[in-house]
């Protein structure tokens, strides 16, 4: 388990090589997604290391609306009162989140990259295999500052799913690039800024075309749903990305 500021007062917790944040505001607090289940005791930790509690949790944004990126949401929903934020085209999956279908079989797809094995594993013997989904969210507007803590803007990025998001944050410099660009891809065990997997994919032309997207915002620091921060620029993880294509 890893807990650790990454920008200004935002922070990671990674598990099971499965990241979740938390942003600080004056106003409150903000979850960009909600990881796994085990993820929920080490967030509580990071909040009372912080002096806050789970009821200044304004909200938690879903990037998208899969199993390890839905985690604990339902709980934070039903125990926190916290509203759950998901796009329109990602609301069922929300509610769904195992119920989707990629450009290859993702159960087989392991069996070709053998590195991914371990990582798959971790994910399972961390909740990955127990996640519920959330029924009862609120659309998440695109294209303007939210009146949230950090001030984040949802861009669209479909590819991954149909209603993956990132979270741009300008006045902190980070985008939240989810599933959109990750620097591991546990489908393979392959490190670097790239798509995932067609295993975990829908339209790997859709994600790569949404790779234009992130590299628009121009900031430095890329925070991925999996992977390590990347702080060597968005224009350069995305022509990173673009290179290795689909795989």
């Amino acid at each position: 388990m890893d807990v650790q500021p990454v920008a200004d007062r935002v922070y990671l917790i990674s598990h099971a090589h499965v990241n979740c944040y938390v942003v600080e505001d004056d106003d409150g607090l903000l979850l960009v997604d909600a990881g796994l289940p085990s993820m929920r005791p080490p967030l509580v930790g990071l909040l009372a290391g912080l002096g806050k509690k789970v009821g200044d949790i304004r909200a938690l944004v879903l990037t998208h609306g899969h199993f390890d990126h839905v985690g604990f949401a339902f709980h934070a929903h039903r125990e926190w009162g916290v509203p759950v934020l998901v796009h329109r085209g990602d609301k069922w999956l929300a509610a769904h989140p195992y119920r989707y279908r990629p450009r290859r079989n993702r159960l087989l797809y392991p069996l070709a990259h053998p590195r991914s094995l371990p990582l798959l594993g971790g994910m399972a013997a961390a909740g990955a295999l127990a996640v519920k989904g959330v029924e009862d969210t609120r659309p998440l507007g695109t294209d303007e500052a939210l009146p949230l803590p950090g001030r984040p803007i949802a861009l669209h990025t479909p590819g991954h799913t149909d209603g993956h998001c990132i979270l741009h944050l300008p006045e902190r410099g980070v985008v939240f690039s989810g599933d959109a660009l990750v620097t591991l891809d546990p489908y393979t065990g392959a490190t670097g800024p790239q798509i995932v997997a067609d295993a975990a994919t829908g339209d790997p032309d859709t994600a790569l075309a949404s790779l234009r997207v992130i590299a628009g915002t121009g900031e430095q620091t890329l925070l991925p749903g999996h992977g390590s921060p990347w702080t060597d620029g968005a224009r350069r993880a995305a022509d990173l990305a673009m290179a290795i294509g689909e795989h």
